[in-house]
C-alpha cells in the first residue's frame, strides 16, 4: 500500500517562496511508469494539477505556473519537493502529492492534503 504525506508551513507570507515536501512509503518513486504530482484544490474551487515529475526524473509543469514552479526528488529519502516562488493570496490551497500514471489529476494514491494560507 503505498502512503504520502505532505509536510509544509502552512502559513506563508506574499511574495514568499513556498515549499512543500511528499514522503513516499510502501513503493519507490523510481518504479517505472509512475509519475508523482502535486496537485491543489483552492478554497470554493476544483481540483488544479501543478506540476509532476517522473519515475526518471523528468518534470512536467501546469503551463500557467510554470515561471513559478519548480519540482524535484530525493531518491534516497524517497521523497518529492515543490517550490512556489512569488506567492500571492491566489495560490492559497489545500495542496495534494499524488501518484499518478502520467501527468494529470487523475492519481491512484493521495496524501491527505496540507492547507497552505499566502497571508500576510
Amino acid at each position: 500500500q503505498v502512503q504520502l504525506q505532505e509536510s509544509g508551513p502552512g502559513l506563508v507570507k506574499p511574495s514568499q517562496t513556498l515549499s512543500l515536501t511528499c514522503t513516499v512509503s510502501g513503493g519507490s518513486i523510481t518504479t517505472k511508469n509512475y509519475y508523482w504530482s502535486w496537485i491543489r484544490q483552492p478554497p470554493g474551487k476544483g481540483l488544479e494539477w501543478v506540476a509532476a515529475i517522473s519515475y526518471t526524473g523528468y518534470t512536467y509543469y501546469s503551463p500557467s505556473l510554470r515561471s513559478r514552479t519548480s519540482i524535484s526528488r530525493d531518491t534516497s529519502k524517497n521523497q518529492f519537493t515543490l517550490q512556489l516562488s512569488s506567492v500571492t493570496p491566489e495560490d492559497t490551497a489545500v495542496y495534494y502529492c499524488a501518484r499518478a500514471p502520467g501527468p494529470t489529476v487523475v492519481a491512484d494514491y493521495w496524501g491527505h492534503g496540507t492547507q497552505v494560507t499566502v497571508s500576510s
